[in-house]
């Protein structure tokens, strides 16, 4: 006789028939075939606003174990605040403190001194009911896990768009009439299919203006064309359009480098 648990086994769904029958594949996961009902947990998962187990169920070591003996960063000061001055002013009061004897410090602990620092309180209130920013918050089911802090964070970058750091990465300099290293590639293997509708010039977009097809040093190649002479992607023999602007490497604060009244 077969045991019940043999009998479970040869019943079970494989991941790939579970995948088949799934609305969404990918939230399949190894283990959810061994659950009570695998179609009506992977149809709860593929819901819309569902928020998935956190990935460290069913590690062994405990929560935040790898964590231990990594140093804190030290905690900075949110831009508002930080533009009142106050870090400063605060810095050289403790060296002021540091630098008296033991008979003083014991004497301004029987008798302290009020208002010691010097700060327009004008200005603290400014900062924190005028330039006031908010802080970045976790999305619904944004959940935390060992290392997101150290995640790069790739909101502000959009495909196409170089920016400086990368264009320096890359050996193309400051010049914006320099074709990026991957275009000659792209007209012979076709646009990227993760981006079907992405612009790129001297593929499926026209030129920048200035810049010229031709395979000499500064050339953006050959663009691909059909037996009737005809492009086969977009519209790239059109009018010239003006350079693509780079993206700069950061993005000014909201307080625009001390706004009035903010001057430490």
């Amino acid at each position: 006789e077969m045991s019940s648990r043999k009998a479970k086994r040869l019943n079970r769904l494989s991941v790939a028939e579970l995948k088949r029958v799934a609305a969404r594949p990918e939230v399949v996961e190894q283990w959810d075939v061994s659950s009570p009902d695998p179609k009506l947990l992977v149809h709860l998962k593929g819901m819309r606003n569902v928020v998935p187990v956190p990935r460290h169920w069913s590690m062994k070591k405990a929560y935040l174990q790898g964590k231990r003996g990594v140093e804190k960063k030290a905690f900075q000061l949110p831009d508002f605040i930080a533009a009142t001055g106050i870090e400063k002013i605060r810095s050289a009061v403790l060296e002021k403190e540091e630098a008296k004897k033991l008979k003083q410090r014991a004497r301004d602990s029987m008798r302290p001194k009020m208002n010691r620092i010097d700060l327009d309180y004008q200005v603290l209130h400014d900062a924190f009911f005028k330039y006031q920013t908010k802080p970045a918050l976790t999305r619904h089911g944004d959940l935390y896990y060992e290392g997101k802090e150290n995640e790069v964070h790739l909101r502000a970058l959009r495909p196409g768009r170089l920016s400086e750091d990368l264009r320096r990465a890359l050996g193309m300099g400051e010049d914006p009439l320099t074709p990026p290293p991957w275009l000659v590639n792209m007209q012979r293997y076709g646009p990227p299919p993760s981006y079907p509708r992405l612009a790129v010039p001297g593929l499926n977009a026209p030129l920048p203006e200035g810049a010229a097809y031709g395979t000499h040093p500064g050339g953006w190649g050959r663009v691909p064309v059909d037996e009737r002479g005809q492009a086969l992607y977009g519209t790239p023999f059109d009018p010239p359009t003006p350079a693509l602007p780079t993206v700069a490497p950061q993005v000014a604060s909201a307080i625009g480098g001390g706004g009035p009244g903010l001057a430490g």
